[in-house]
């Protein structure tokens, strides 16, 4: 048995919750690390340590059953706190507040319960790959001090399916 099977065994030995709670992909696209996102504040794990979507598709879902806490004016952004205690923020590329709502239409309300791939913005790809700085959206989690560990994921997503984070509170 070598170091890393000695390592993931560790790990998968840690009792009920080893398994981990999946976060599934808010947009379709593909994954890109945190970093590369061009803003220093999510670049830098500010807000949050997590993924960014290079998205495709026209919709934004809850990536796992929770609450909306806030869906900001400009529709761009959301945070969910998820019926396991996680706090999600989903910010839909970079600058794109500076566009007033343009391009996003919101579908759900604060305060609403959803069920993972419950949509609740749809936007329009075209016009905001032409007038954002960038469509890069991270997805990060805000309460990174209650998560034990963070499995990343990579590759091709689609919405409402594939698993872009796995973690262990």
């Amino acid at each position: 048995m070598g170091l890393f099977d000695k390592f993931k065994k560790m790990i998968s030995d840690d009792g009920a919750n080893a398994a981990g709670i999946e976060i599934i992909a808010p947009l379709s696209g593909e994954i890109v690390a945190i970093e590369e996102v061009p803003d220093v504040v999510f670049a830098e794990k500010i807000v949050g340590d997590g993924i960014a979507i290079r998205p495709a598709g026209n919709k934004m879902v809850a990536p796992c059953d929770g609450t909306i806490g806030k869906i900001f004016e400009t529709n761009h952004a959301f945070s969910l706190e998820s019926s396991d205690g996680i706090e999600l923020f989903v910010h839909f590329g970079i600058d794109t507040v500076e566009l007033k709502d343009e391009g996003f239409t919101r579908i759900a309300e604060e305060g609403q319960e959803v069920k993972m791939g419950d949509t609740i913005i749809e936007f329009d790809l075209a016009v905001l790959e032409e007038k954002a700085k960038s469509t890069l959206t991270p997805v990060v989690i805000s309460n990174m001090d209650e998560i034990k560990e963070m499995n990343k994921l990579s590759g091709a997503v689609t919405v409402g399916e594939t698993a872009v984070l796995r973690i262990t509170k």
